[in-house]
């Protein structure tokens, strides 16, 4: 009886071995890939969180970095006309290019969904090339023909007998040229962005909601949007906080002009950390998106979440 009862204890044993070896090796891999992403946290703690931390504390330091005053430069940016213009002028120009490159960006992709393999491959390059040229490159473009003297829209404009348009002369359309040059930039990261997730919407989806009658508008509302909403509010959300930072784009086209009234948040923290050689003040200029920047971020991912969460 009691050999019985050894045995079975043995067998039990073996029967329990490979499990607690899987168990031990899976743990095991979880280290090794642990300590494998470790140069790539290193790296990213040094070219983000360092430079971040840094900025906090270079922020509370007077203009010769020698005495620590704590928010006063803060104080004073909120106490700022020109700031609080820039604080505006920064969502509205981030706000109105990332709506406008979404829509632009969605109907090129949904252009190019219907268009044949070979053909959608030609054009789909030909979209893209704003993208990949050098964002201060092509502003420079955009700033010839914008500007007074040299302007080929102005030019192409009196041959149709409009007049000229003060596109870098006069605020708001200096405001207009700055957003029509990100979302010419822009556009086409939207578009191959949505074009993927088009081709990952399954075709039945469509097929059936053609057999119960739907129409076009019905089938983009109800099969199309909701199947990309994840890539959407990623793509909204990673385009606003490029948008927000954006600096090459303004400081070739207008330099914050006129009279400091296209700035956003970078070319201003350049402005004043930079070419007025307060460093302190121009972090904290530039630690004033973060705030912003993570209201938004926050929302999107709990959206996402909340929808992962319904889905599964």
């Amino acid at each position: 009886m009691a050999l019985d009862a050894t045995e079975g204890r043995l067998a039990v044993a073996r029967a329990r071995k490979p499990g607690n070896t899987l168990q031990r090796f899976a743990r095991r891999r979880s280290t090794i890939a642990f300590l494998m992403t470790l140069p790539l946290i290193a790296v990213i703690g040094g070219l983000v969180a360092w430079p971040a931390m840094y900025a906090m504390y270079l922020s509370t330091l007077n203009r010769r970095m020698t005495t620590f005053i704590g928010l006063e430069n803060f104080n004073i940016l909120l106490d700022s006309e020109t700031f609080r213009m820039v604080i505006w002028q920064s969502c509205f120009f981030a706000v109105t290019a990332v709506l406008l490159k979404a829509l632009i960006g969605f109907w090129l992709a949904h252009m190019l969904h219907h268009i044949p393999t070979k053909g959608q491959r030609k054009w789909r390059g030909m979209l893209l090339v704003p993208w990949v040229i050098p964002p201060a490159l092509s502003t420079l473009g955009w700033w010839w023909m914008f500007e007074p003297s040299y302007s080929s829209i102005n030019f192409l404009l009196n041959v149709f007998g409009v007049p000229s348009v003060p596109w870098l002369g006069e605020p708001w359309w200096a405001r207009i040229s700055v957003i029509i040059v990100n979302v010419w930039y822009g556009a086409p990261f939207f578009m191959i962005m949505y074009l993927a997730a088009l081709k990952s919407v399954p075709e039945q989806l469509y097929e059936a909601a053609a057999i119960d009658g739907a129409t076009s508008w019905q089938r983009l509302r109800y099969v199309t949007l909701p199947m990309m909403r994840n890539i959407i509010s990623i793509t909204v959300l990673f385009s606003l906080i490029v948008t927000f930072a954006n600096y090459d784009i303004v400081r070739v086209l207008t330099n914050g002009g006129p009279r400091d009234l296209t700035h956003v948040f970078a070319s201003y923290a350049f402005q004043v950390g930079v070419l007025s050689g307060n460093i302190p003040r121009g972090a904290a200029v530039s630690l004033f998106m973060f705030p912003l920047l993570a209201v938004i971020a926050y929302f999107v991912l709990r959206g996402i979440n909340q929808r992962n969460k319904e889905e599964a």
